[in-house]
């Protein structure tokens, strides 16, 4: 597994990296980190592709603002940083969780350097704010966003019984998913190294106060570059109904793939590799 950095705005972020050919770029989201990826990154690399999974911003020490302001139009420059970098201009790009609301916004923002758009377990981030005021169901299932503008509280009772909280949320949200320690144990380790419990919950406390001021995009803001959506039929925290109802294709000039996958929750990728990767595989080749 190749070990690189880069920089952007004066952070500087890690990555891991395996293979050769066609750039694919894995974003990880919360609560998780790069090791997200173990299972795609070998099937990827083994198919031809050069697969980059870096650390988002704020994920280590590094690489945290020192407002903690995360606002996902920043983390989209940090992917074209990588990308200038890596001396490549155009690339694949694979998001999960806040990782897939950062490459929604990337493909609007820099179309011109991606080949294709995978989306993991959240929807288009325009219609999801525009829907859930409207959606008493899901509103429920994002009951934590709120909780964590409990500046305070919501950090401790995070951390608290070594971070039984991010236990309840995997099994809250992946209902059915045996995850070992083998899983989830790197993600409570990132969670602990210093400042990084702060700047994952930054990314709530930032889109609250984006959301506040008025300054969000148009809810049906386009996504020029092909993209293939998945959302599990057992996701505990952004149901596949809603997932599907904020999903549209007039959002994706470019073409617009939905899939459900059957059986498995919010970290599809991590519960059904196999199927996953067999998806990933043939969407890559049919776009490089």
């Amino acid at each position: 597994m190749e070990e690189l950095s880069f920089s952007n705005e004066g952070l500087h972020l890690s990555a891991v990296g395996l293979g050769e050919g066609p750039l694919v770029i894995c974003l990880h989201g919360f609560p998780d980190c790069l090791h997200s990826f173990r299972h795609q990154m070998p099937a990827l690399a083994a198919a031809g592709f050069r697969v980059i999974a870096p650390c988002l911003r704020g994920y280590e020490p590094s690489s945290q603002t020192a407002d903690g302001h995360y606002p996902i139009p920043a983390m989209t420059t940090d992917v074209i940083a990588l990308m200038d970098h890596l001396g490549v201009e155009k690339a694949h790009l694979v998001g999960h969780d806040w990782g897939a609301a950062i490459t929604y916004m990337a493909g609007t923002a820099f179309p011109d350097r991606f080949l294709s758009l995978t989306t993991m377990a959240v929807p288009h981030p325009g219609r999801f704010g525009e829907e859930i005021r409207r959606n008493r169901r899901q509103m429920r299932r994002s009951w934590y966003m709120s909780f964590f503008q409990l500046r305070g509280l919501s950090d401790f009772v995070v951390g608290f019984n070594n971070y039984a909280f991010i236990h309840k949320l995997w099994r809250d949200w992946s209902p059915g998913w045996a995850f070992t320690q083998e899983d989830i144990g790197p993600v409570i380790e990132t969670l602990k190294r210093p400042g990084v419990k702060k700047a994952a919950l930054g990314y709530y406390r930032s889109a609250r106060a984006t959301s506040s001021s008025n300054n969000l995009p148009d809810p049906g803001f386009k996504v020029p570059v092909p993209t293939l959506a998945l959302t599990g039929s057992k996701d505990g925290c952004i149901g596949t109904d809603f997932f599907q109802l904020t999903t549209q294709a007039e959002d994706f000039p470019a073409g617009l793939e939905l899939r459900e996958i059957p059986e498995v929750g919010h970290f599809l990728h991590q519960e059904a590799p196999e199927t996953i990767n067999d998806l990933l595989t043939d969407w890559l080749a049919r776009h490089s």
